[in-house]
């Protein structure tokens, strides 16, 4: 980007080239209201979308992963990377004679899962002192606080979560584990009434959910708080957790997983940031809570992601014997922002499109229903942009398509925005854009880690005594997430997680410690030829002389 190009930008509001662009969108925004946005694809129309145009089926973007339970499994060059990669300790110089903490349960993570997952032993009758909740940040510093549009839950008259279902397999091409869907819906309304008794404030009218559609689902069950929905149940989940007391380690995290000399998950070494030390910590059971791989920038995408993910849990649970699913499968959230560049990638939530605002081209023009499923409508606004050329190119080279946000507007009354979208209208007010008068500029950005860490129905791993929950976990989702469906996994798997940790805690006790499996993955590397001097885990994103985003991404 040239000086004058960041000025332009830095600026704030839309240059007048683009603003010409906007003239034509208000020109035709009156007979888009009465005629309606263009009616949704079917399954072929959909499949030969994506075929073309969809990051996930570039095949030349991924390759087979060479090592370990899952070898052979496709995935992002990027995920296979960390996964064939040396260890960042070596086992040798780890004393595990000297244990610095000793716990029943042991969580590694600190969002949304974390947080469940340990309010969950603790009611299944594990002492609050011994329970940890170790993350790499802050508590809290998570993709569950930055979630904006809503948690589903099917709890109308109207619904079921039969019908909640048969649309998450649809979503997900039919690839998702079955029982795993089951226990997501079916637990759905019980989690809801959970958060509603912990004073969680969900929009309501006249004392009624106010629900509302998302891209895939045949029926309004998306349970929102205004459009902070994240943040409104991180803060009364964490303040939960704060409340009974149950520790929790900062800046601490997880470098490799402990097993016994039975095999069986037996807790972590934990890296403390502060203070450059390292720390065994013992568990009976562990689980991993620990996010997704926003953080690796998949095929050059910016992300939505919060700082610390950088699939820190794929690699340990990998290691330590677990399989993974569906990680040739990622999730491009078809709307994040692509102008101007400070908020490059950041989410436009999908809450946007639910309540009316209508992605249209550089003439103004509708080319794609507004709620189709997130990856089919991700690969339009692709084909928009870099087939058809009807995008909008920003001073920064970034193209992009305009959602139409004055629509929401029109369609709900002046206010609404404010009153049900106010993350959204601070976001970019920020920088001089209203979306009360002026569209929003958006480009699919990198969002969500379908797959993950294969779990069963408690969220149990393979390997004994390891469990998984929230974005870590895997199999849930099949290859595409419905909006809404984080929200719930990661407390209905959080919960399960947290029961079936302290339900084994109770009956096993960690026998002799072990990083054997860390050695024998140094053998594997060997073996298998492959020479590299990655280490991993990352734990953190290094940006030092690196562009995160190409300005003219390799798309066709």
């Amino acid at each position: 980007m040239t000086q004058a190009k960041l000025q332009a930008e830095l600026a704030g509001g839309y240059p007048a080239y683009m603003r010409e662009s906007i003239e034509k969108v208000k020109a035709t925004r009156t007979q888009l209201l009465k005629s309606g946005p263009p009616a949704a694809m079917n399954a072929e129309a959909r499949d030969k979308i994506l075929d073309k145009f969809h990051p996930d089926y570039k095949p030349d973007k991924k390759r087979a992963l060479a090592i370990g339970p899952s070898a052979g499994a496709m995935m992002p060059h990027e995920v296979a990377d960390v996964l064939e990669a040396h260890p960042l300790i070596d086992p040798a110089s780890i004393d595990l004679s000297k244990v610095d903490i000793e716990v029943d349960v042991l969580i590694i993570g600190g969002g949304g899962a974390a947080s469940v997952a340990a309010l969950f032993a603790r009611e299944q009758g594990i002492e609050t002192d011994k329970i940890l909740i170790a993350t790499k940040l802050r508590h809290g510093d998570c993709n569950s606080i930055m979630a904006q549009g809503g948690i589903q839950a099917a709890d109308r008259p109207t619904d079921s979560p039969a019908i909640h279902y048969l649309d998450v397999l649809g979503g997900g091409h039919y690839t998702n584990k079955p029982a795993l869907v089951r226990a997501l819906v079916n637990d759905g309304p019980m989690i809801i009434n959970w958060h509603e008794n912990l004073g969680v404030t969900y929009d309501k009218v006249n004392g009624d959910y106010l629900e509302a559609h998302g891209g895939g689902t045949s029926r309004m069950r998306m349970h929102s708080a205004k459009d902070y929905t994240g943040m409104e149940l991180m803060r009364v989940l964490r303040d939960e957790v704060r409340n009974l007391e149950i520790p929790v380690l900062e800046f601490a995290p997880a470098v490799e997983l402990l097993l016994d000399k039975d095999g069986h998950a037996a807790g972590a070494v934990l890296f403390n940031l502060e203070t450059n030390e390292y720390m065994v910590v013992r568990a009976n059971a562990t689980i991993l809570a620990t996010g997704g791989f926003g953080r690796l920038h998949i095929q050059g995408f910016p992300t939505t992601n919060h700082y610390g993910a950088t699939a820190d849990g794929l690699v340990l649970a990998y290691r330590a014997g677990a399989r993974l699913i569906d990680m040739d499968s990622v999730q491009y959230h078809p709307t994040g922002v692509a102008y101007p560049a400070a908020i490059l990638g950041q989410l436009a939530t999908e809450k946007l499109r639910n309540q009316g605002a209508m992605p249209v081209n550089a003439h103004g023009e509708a080319f794609v229903y507004p709620l189709e499923p997130r990856d089919v409508e991700a690969a339009a606004i692709i084909r928009e942009c870099y087939e058809r050329n009807n995008g909008i190119t920003t001073p920064s080279e970034i193209r992009g398509v305009w959602l139409d946000t004055p629509m929401i507007e029109e369609i709900h009354g002046k206010g609404t925005i404010k009153e049900r979208l106010a993350a959204m209208w601070m976001m970019w007010n920020r920088h001089g854009i209203d979306i009360t008068v002026d569209p929003a500029l958006v480009f699919p950005t990198l969002h969500y880690q379908n797959g993950g860490v294969e779990i069963g129905a408690e969220a149990q791993t393979d390997v004994p005594g390891l469990f998984a929950g929230g974005e870590a976990g895997g199999g849930i989702h099949g290859k595409n997430r419905l909006m809404g469906n984080s929200l719930l996994d990661y407390n209905v798997f959080g919960r399960r997680a947290g029961i079936s940790a302290a339900r084994w805690a109770k009956k096993h006790t960690v026998k002799a410690l072990s990083l054997k499996h860390v050695t024998n993955y140094e053998k594997m590397l060997k073996k298998a030829g492959l020479k590299t001097d990655r280490k991993t885990p990352l734990i953190l994103p290094d940006y030092r002389n690196q562009a995160v985003l190409a300005h003219s991404l390799d798309i066709m």
